[in-house]
């Protein structure tokens, strides 16, 4: 004779296999807001606008089929997977067909970020994924955390990717929606396998049947190879982040050097060095040096050669080419005559020194060539 407790989780048990068959059901809802995601998604994409991708992602009922998909793989049920594994692939196919033809009606040219960001996916979003699928699960086994959801929603989009499909296909940017079609597919792949570990830790009854499922096995097989390509791309990122921040520092200490170590753009009183930037996809890299004159006839191209000399002796090997921006300045004041001595609120500093003659060669300095 079954005990009440064992009762009472059979028919939580039913309570929840009713409402995921509810949930992978193809039906005027799915469609309307699956039609209203992807509009809203696809126009706030090309408009470049955060606001409105987000809106986006908490419209799309895409996660429903999805969590669908985890339950009925458990439960060993295949006739359910398919239905809701059908369920969403029709939505995939709206989605896609709608954002490619409003990608050929408007026709853009080029994309701005916040289509170009979801076309190269890594392993930080495969962890979003799994994170968010488990917390899903979580949130619909119990009740009372149900206000994450559109949280969860937000966390990992699955029809903004599509979207970005679609609209590159509308483009020809066959490698950029390669991509994007990368990122979908770690989406979800990652929130079902998220949500499988969730239900399978959650419910007692799953647990023998999180590692004996095949559906469930090939869907954790599935997301370990996705870990190939967004390893790939991660450790690029890693990569191309370390030279950035690399860039900035050398960056930082040319222009110390600069302001501290040269006296065209250090000492020079008709000299006021604003800024320095460097291009570094020209080989050698570009040093573009701001400068505010008062004199337009400064600095002279013999300065700039000795500057740019002294650049690439303190960083060789590494060569730079070096060119100067100069905004001639007037200084506009009428004369005022000098406060008594008493008044003084600072002494009179020293006369500067005299200019040290052309044989000599200090080291760490730069010879400033005679006018």
């Amino acid at each position: 004779m079954n005990s009440p407790t064992t009762i009472s989780e059979e028919g939580r048990l039913d309570a929840l296999r009713l409402e995921f068959e509810h949930d992978a059901t193809f039906n005027q809802v799915f469609v309307v807001l699956t039609v209203g995601a992807t509009l809203i998604a696809t126009l706030g994409l090309l408009a470049n606008s955060t606001g409105v991708v987000i809106g986006a992602m908490v419209v799309a009922p895409w996660i429903m089929p999805l969590q669908a998909m985890a339950f009925e793989i458990l439960r060993g049920r295949l006739p359910m997977f398919l239905r809701a594994l059908c369920t969403l692939m029709l939505g995939v196919v709206i989605c896609v067909v709608l954002a490619m033809a409003v990608g050929r009606l408007v026709a853009f040219p080029s994309f701005g970020s916040e289509v170009m960001n979801r076309t190269s996916p890594n392993l930080l979003d495969l962890g979003v994924a799994l994170v968010a699928g488990a917390v899903a699960m979580y949130a619909k086994l119990r009740k009372d955390a149900i206000t994450a959801l559109a949280g969860l929603a937000i966390a990992v989009a699955l029809v903004p990717p599509m979207c970005v499909v679609g609209v590159l296909l509308a483009s020809a940017y066959w490698t950029q929606a390669y991509g994007a079609l990368l990122l979908f597919a770690t989406n979800l792949l990652g929130i079902m396998v998220g949500a499988m570990a969730a239900l399978g830790t959650l419910e007692r009854v799953f647990r023998r049947r999180l590692f004996h499922s095949r559906l469930g096995l090939t869907s954790v097989a599935l997301t370990a190879l996705l870990v190939i390509p967004l390893g790939s791309s991660f450790f690029a990122l890693v990569s191309r982040s370390q030279r950035e921040t690399q860039a900035q520092k050398l960056e930082s200490v040319i222009e110390q050097r600069l302001r501290s170590s040269t006296i065209t753009l250090g000492g020079d009183p008709a000299i006021d060095l604003v800024g320095i930037s460097i291009n570094w996809q020209q080989n050698p890299p570009l040093i573009r040096a701001r400068v505010r004159v008062t004199d337009p006839t400064l600095p002279t191209a013999t300065q700039v050669a000795a500057v740019q000399e002294f650049i690439n002796k303190s960083q060789a090997p590494l060569r730079f080419r070096l060119v100067m921006q100069r905004t001639a300045v007037d200084l506009i004041g009428p004369d005022t005559p000098p406060n008594p001595p008493e008044l003084e609120v600072l002494p009179v500093p020293p006369p500067p020194l005299p200019p040290l003659p052309r044989e000599q060669d200090q080291e760490g300095l730069e010879e400033e060539p005679t006018p």
